[in-house]
């Protein structure tokens, strides 16, 4: 074991002097501007932007990453996902929580729509102090027709689309696409990105935000054809995932 401990403390050295002679701390940031399906961000303890990708600028309606830096949530989204987004990160900057392939639904300036997967953790000082915090919200990616597995979980995908409306259990998809539960949910998320349970989600608020669309139909309407039993129980997960209520995001379309 001694050449592995010696590889360890050299390998740990060595990362210790790079981390003291690198210039510019924020280096991601050029390669994160390569990246138009991923928003990159670093925020202070106060939740202002001090480094952003371009794609965070596009998608704010913006032309220059001057006009986003030092700027908080509120100043940047509507009312509603601002405070999403805040209270979203207040948790991660007290350390209560880290956030890993969180489903989210994006509104964007130009009135499109789009899911991804965020992640969120803080950053720390060399004392384990936070001072601040860093995310990426990756775009979910085409499906990978080309898997071996594809024809199979394509099957459950398609159940779930005829029958969201309804609990789905995952021993239903299992036997309907002939694989264990356990080896579903991994080819699912490999093909999809998503669990079968994200996708669930995904499905019912995406037939949600249509739904929304037209002001002649009820929340409480909206609700029961997505497979809430009520109103309240639909009100609290839209808001988990899109960032405003359901009512605050037919306010917020009907403006756009």
């Amino acid at each position: 074991m001694p050449v592995k401990d010696d590889a360890v403390r050299l390998t740990a050295a060595a990362s210790a002097q790079l981390a003291r002679q690198v210039a510019d701390v924020f280096f991601a940031e050029a390669l994160f501007d390569r990246m138009s399906d991923i928003v990159f961000f670093v925020k202070d303890c106060a939740g202002r932007y001090v480094v952003v990708n371009q794609t965070l600028v596009q998608r704010c309606g913006l032309r220059s990453k001057q006009a986003v830096l030092g700027r908080t949530a509120e100043a940047l989204f509507p009312a509603g996902l601002a405070a999403s987004y805040a209270a979203q990160d207040a948790l991660v900057l007290s350390g209560k929580r880290q956030l890993f392939d969180q489903l989210e639904l994006h509104l964007y300036t130009n009135r499109r729509q789009g899911w991804c997967l965020t992640q969120k953790i803080a950053l720390y000082d060399m004392r384990r102090n936070i001072i601040g915090m860093t995310g990426i919200s990756r775009d979910l990616a085409a499906p990978d027709r080309p898997h071996p597995q594809f024809a199979a979980v394509a099957l459950a995908l398609r159940y779930l689309q005829e029958h969201y409306a309804r609990a789905v259990s995952m021993a239903e998809l299992a036997a309907l696409s002939g694989l264990s539960v356990a080896r579903l949910e991994h080819h699912f998320r490999k093909i999809f990105s998503l669990t079968p349970r994200q996708m669930m989600l995904k499905l019912r608020l995406d037939a949600a935000a249509r739904l929304l669309s037209d002001p002649g139909v009820s929340i409480t309407e909206v609700a029961l054809t997505c497979g809430y039993q009520d109103h309240s129980a639909f009100s609290r997960i839209f808001k988990a995932t899109v960032g405003m209520t359901p009512s605050a995001y037919r306010v917020h379309i009907a403006s756009l």
